[in-house]
């Protein structure tokens, strides 16, 4: 789905969006590193205030995945930090969103790689290794499952049941 927007596929799939197949998140998330526009299966992951799980997925072979993690929309530190981007953009993920907050946005900011986050926060998080993976979410108001698709651009991010051509 390269040149296509997020806007075109809303447009051109009312049937999908009116089955529940193509899902838009609420417009809550900032936008950070050098990929505006990003796309691939998903990859869930809930914790709190902890991102040794983040981490640990991040380390792992991406092959175009976005990695979606509800950090619960906590404000109180940030669960994603430069380290784990650069390494998730050396491993070969498309994207991040965190329904929580990030740091060293400026590290993020010159990665080749998407990332969606609430806020930026200066505080780091728990190193418990507490949390969640392969879970459904729910995150802007939208359920989102492992192995379905995300779609993100400057408009907004999408979720859909199956890939989209």
């Amino acid at each position: 789905m390269a040149l296509v927007t997020t806007a075109e596929v809303c447009d051109a799939n009312p049937q999908l969006i009116v089955s529940g197949e193509l899902r838009a998140l609420q417009p809550i998330f900032q936008i950070y590193g050098r990929r505006p526009v990003f796309s691939g299966p998903i990859v869930t992951l809930k914790v709190f205030e902890d991102n040794v799980l983040i981490r640990e997925f991040l380390e792992e072979k991406g092959n175009g995945r976005v990695l979606v993690v509800d950090g619960g929309g906590s404000l109180r530190c940030a669960i994603l930090g430069g380290n784990p981007v650069v390494q998730a953009q050396n491993n070969g993920w498309a994207g991040i969103v965190v329904n929580g907050c990030v740091r060293d946005v400026d590290e993020i900011n010159g990665c080749d790689i998407g990332v969606r986050a609430l806020h930026s926060h200066p505080m780091k998080a728990n190193k418990k290794g507490i949390g969640e993976k392969h879970v459904p979410l729910t995150i802007a108001g939208t359920r989102i499952c492992d192995g379905e698709w995300l779609y993100a651009d400057t408009d907004g991010i999408l979720v859909s049941k199956t890939e989209l051509s």
